[in-house]
C-alpha cells in the first residue's frame, strides 16, 4: 500500500447506476487523467427504455476492460491509487452490484480505501471540480438536479449535508422529455432529439400548461404537460411547434421553481444545474435569467451519468477522512438526506 496520504493520490471512479458504463481517473488535485463512457442506448432503444437485465449484463461485459483501459492511459496500477470510488446508489440494483463489486475487489486487492458514492451527491459536487469554473461554488449553494430519474431543488450546505427544498410530484423532467418525444414519434432516448426538433418550431404556437407556475414552493409536476402534448399531437399541430412549446413550458417551470428556491436559500452563493437535462440549451438559458445568482452548468459531457463526477465525489470524501466498509450494500433508493456529513 502506498504510504502517501490517500487524498493526495489519484482516485478511480466507476459508474454503473443505469445505462452508462463509465470509468475515470483523477489525480489528487482533481485533474482528469483518463475517462471513458460507453452509452448503452442502442441496446435499449428497441424496447423504448432501459431494460435492467440488459443494462447489468452490459456493465458486466464492459466495465472491467474499461477500468483497465483508463488505468493504462493514466499510466497507473491499482496500487498507485489513493482509493476506488464506485456508485453505490441510487439506481438499478444489478448495475450497482456490478460496479460496486468491481470497485471493492480492486480496493481490497490493492489495500486502499473503497468509497461507495451516492450518485446524486456526485452530481451535486461536480461544479466544485477545479478548472470547470473560474470560481467554484462555496457552500451553501442551490442545486437544480434534473435528469431522467430525478427532479429536485436542493440546498447544498456542505459535504454530506443536503436539504431538499422541492421535488417532483409525478414524473421526473427527463422522463417527461422522453415521453413527449415518444408521442412525437422520436427515437429513445428522446431529450436530444426533441431539442433538435424544437429548433425548427415556434414556442408560442401551441398553448401548453405550465404546471405549478407562480405557485409557492419549488415542487414540480409534469404529468399534465405530457397529457397536453398527447392532445396537441391528436389535434394535428406541427411536431416542431409542439416540441418547441413543450421545451419552453419546461424551461419556464424550472426557472420559476429556481426563483422560489433561491428565495428559500437567500445565503446561496450560486445556482448549480446538474443531470442529463442540464445539457438542454433552452433550460440553461431560462435558468441563467431566473435569479441574480451566477449559473454554473457543467460541460455537456459531465451533465449525464459519468465516472468523473464519481471519482471527484470520492476524492472529496477522502479529503474529509471518509471511507466505506467492504460490507456496504448498494441501494436502489438512497435519498441525499440520508447521507452523513464528515465527523
Amino acid at each position: 500500500m502506498n504510504e502517501t496520504r490517500p487524498d493526495a493520490l489519484p482516485v478511480l471512479g466507476i459508474e454503473s447506476s443505469c445505462d452508462e458504463t463509465a470509468a475515470a481517473v483523477l489525480d489528487g488535485t482533481g485533474q482528469i487523467l483518463a475517462e471513458a463512457v460507453f452509452t448503452q442506448s442502442a441496446e435499449h432503444a428497441r424496447f423504448g427504455g432501459v431494460v435492467p437485465e440488459i443494462a447489468a449484463r452490459a456493465h458486466l461485459q464492459r466495465l472491467e476492460g474499461m477500468v483497465r483501459g483508463v488505468l493504462d492511459r493514466a499510466g497507473l496500477t491499482p496500487r498507485d491509487l489513493g482509493g476506488v470510488a464506485a456508485t453505490a446508489g441510487p439506481g438499478l440494483i444489478g448495475g450497482l452490484i456490478v460496479g460496486a463489486s468491481l470497485g471493492k475487489g480492486l480496493a481490497m486487492g490493492a489495500g486502499i480505501p473503497f468509497l461507495g458514492v451516492n450518485h446524486l451527491e456526485a452530481h451535486a459536487l461536480t461544479a466544485r471540480m477545479p478548472g470547470l469554473f473560474e470560481t467554484p461554488p462555496a457552500y451553501p449553494y442551490l442545486l437544480i438536479l434534473v435528469s431522467g430519474g430525478h427532479c429536485q431543488c436542493v440546498a447544498v450546505e456542505g459535504l454530506g449535508r443536503y436539504r431538499r427544498l422541492g421535488t417532483t410530484l409525478d414524473d421526473a423532467v427527463g422522463e417527461a422529455f422522453d415521453k413527449a418525444a415518444k408521442l412525437l414519434g422520436l427515437p429513445w432516448p428522446g431529450g436530444a432529439h426533441l431539442e433538435r426538433l424544437a429548433a425548427g418550431g415556434d414556442a408560442g404556437a401551441v398553448p401548453l400548461p405550465r404546471p405549478l407556475l407562480r405557485r409557492p414552493g419549488c415542487d414540480f409536476s409534469f404529468s399534465g404537460l405530457k397529457t397536453a402534448v398527447a392532445q396537441a399531437v391528436g389535434k394535428g399541430h406541427r411536431r416542431e411547434d409542439i416540441a418547441a412549446s413543450f421545451q419552453a413550458a419546461v424551461a419556464a417551470v424550472l426557472a420559476d421553481r429556481a426563483r422560489n428556491a433561491a428565495a428559500m436559500l437567500p445565503e446561496a452563493t450560486a445556482l448549480v444545474v446538474a443531470g442529463g437535462v442540464a445539457a438542454n440549451q433552452a433550460v440553461r438559458a431560462a435558468l441563467a435569467g431566473a435569479t441574480p445568482l451566477p449559473l454554473l452548468a457543467p460541460p455537456l459531457r459531465l451533465c449525464g451519468d459519468n465516472a468523473v463526477m464519481v471519482a471527484w465525489a470520492g476524492l472529496e470524501r477522502l479529503r474529509a477522512g471518509q471511507r466505506d466498509a467492504m460490507a456496504l450494500a448498494p441501494r436502489p433508493r438512497w435519498p441525499l438526506g440520508e447521507l452523513a456529513p464528515p465527523a
